[in-house]
């Protein structure tokens, strides 16, 4: 276990220094089979700290710059939201998670899974790219144009032939068809994800407020992507409301500061 351990830090700091990597150069790097470092690094996808581009090659993901999100609040929140959470979880038998937005990412603070044999896994700790998640979309959905543009269009490094890894900017067209989709969003009261994070995933979420009307965090509900028919039909848009009403009553003191550029 601990020899996994220290492959898995020897695989992040190879990222961290060499910026890409193939899977044969990491396994001779470590001295273990193809096979080894290729479940490494499925594990450091799942967790947000790799990606894999086109070429096979590894790079380092979104979570291996992110800093901490710097907000003293968040243990509170996360233990106020916990028995909606579980409560939600079980009663609609898919996995919720509770999520907080950090410039163009957003943090999974807390999840909590269904007893469902098919399901989506615990995503607690994840760090992933806001626009691409139901959390982040909503939890962007509420903020005005000027600080989405701050967030997107700040540093022009896109090129329509080669993006840059990692960098979350976006070309102007495809940031007013963003804008468009977030204000889609806002009107109808939740964001929907449909496989853009993950294949054979799908999530719904929705923004939960203090009782000054500031925004905290979202509260999203994952799903297999089979079961998304369903849910968009049926009860679980009305059962996410409820809870959310329920959290919004017990976090409505946190008090927070505008730190989300």
């Amino acid at each position: 276990m601990l020899e996994s351990v220290d492959h898995a830090l020897r695989l992040v700091q190879l990222l961290r220094d060499t910026g890409a990597v193939r899977l044969s150069d990491a396994a001779a790097e470590l001295g273990v089979a193809p096979s080894t470092a290729h479940r490494l690094f499925a594990t450091l996808m799942y967790r947000g700290f790799a990606v894999q581009d086109e070429n096979r090659r590894y790079h380092p993901g979104p979570a291996m710059g992110a800093g901490p999100a710097r907000r003293g609040w968040t243990r509170e929140f996360t233990e106020l939201a916990r028995p909606q959470m579980e409560a939600l979880a079980a009663r609609c038998g898919e996995t919720v998670n509770l999520v907080i937005q950090v410039g163009t990412q957003v943090r999974f603070l807390l999840s909590a899974e269904s007893s469902e044999i098919l399901r989506v896994g615990d995503r607690q700790g994840q760090v992933l790219d806001a626009e691409r998640t139901a959390g982040g979309k909503i939890l962007l959905a509420e903020l005005p144009r000027d600080v989405l543009a701050q967030l997107y269009l700040r540093h022009p490094r896109w090129t329509a032939a080669s993006p840059v890894p990692g960098d979350r900017t976006m070309p102007p067209d495809q940031f007013e068809a963003f804008t468009r989709e977030l204000a889609g969003c806002r009107k109808a009261g939740f964001a929907v994800n449909l496989q853009q994070t993950e294949v054979g995933v799908a999530a719904f979420a929705m923004a939960i407020h203090n009782h000054a009307g500031h925004v905290l965090g979202a509260l999203s509900v994952a799903s297999p992507v089979e079961r998304y028919q369903k849910h968009l039909r049926g009860s679980l848009l009305a059962q996410m409301r409820r809870s959310i009403r329920s959290i919004e009553a017990d976090v409505a003191d946190i008090e927070v500061c505008d730190d989300r550029r």
